[in-house]
């Protein structure tokens, strides 16, 4: 489908409110004649910017309900259980993470930098060794080991550790979850999917128990 300057706009908030849980990707081109168009496929020539409109089930204001949102059970569950186990920690908890911070798209960028699937600033994934954010596995791998660092931190209170993945400095300020819409949301989302996704673990064969 492809789509002129002036109907960009509205393929965008059609596609909020139709694809709600999926990122959504748009590929700038120039035409034959010089004019920048836009289409959801990529385009045949090799000249294209790919234009990521985002993730709309991860932003503040998501019409999403994440009690019954699906899961991403089978994605990147070698590595995720491979990380769990090194790091001794609930691979529940970093499915929960990853679905809360990325929807699970490795190449998500935020507006504040924070890159990949557990989406890590470039300070951070620099101090835990990570060279490319954008590959799955060492996004993981560095993710989970913050986790596991803040897990022994909080002494296994999920609440702060989620509240600090976003801030450490905030929760240490406030001495628990910041009085902030934004974090207050997050924490809320991260405990539901944890749950949902620790619930599906404990009866599936495909997870192993890091005790």
């Amino acid at each position: 489908m492809k789509l002129s300057c002036g109907l960009l706009f509205l393929f965008m908030c059609f596609t909020h409110h139709v694809i709600a849980e999926d990122s959504v990707r748009v590929y700038q081109y120039q035409s034959e004649k010089g004019i920048s168009s836009f289409s959801d496929i990529p385009p045949s020539t090799s000249s294209y910017q790919q234009v990521s409109i985002g993730c709309f089930a991860c932003k503040l204001n998501a019409m999403v309900n994440w009690h019954n949102t699906r899961l991403f059970i089978d994605h990147f569950r070698s590595t995720i259980n491979q990380q769990a186990k090194l790091y001794k920690i609930d691979p529940a908890l970093i499915l929960a993470v990853i679905h809360a911070e990325s929807h699970f798209d490795p190449q998500a960028l935020s507006k504040t930098g924070a890159q990949g699937l557990m989406q890590l600033m470039p300070a951070t994934a620099k101090a835990l060794g990570v060279r490319n954010s954008f590959d799955a596995k060492q996004n993981i791998s560095a993710g989970s080991k913050h986790l596991a660092r803040l897990i022994r931190k909080y002494g296994g209170n999920i609440t702060l550790v989620s509240a600090a993945y976003t801030g450490e400095g905030a929760v240490k300020r406030y001495n628990g979850v910041p009085p902030f819409p934004e974090t207050e949301i997050y924490v809320e989302r991260v405990k539901i999917l944890h749950q949902r996704y620790l619930t599906h673990i404990t009866t599936s064969p495909f997870f192993v128990p890091t005790n």
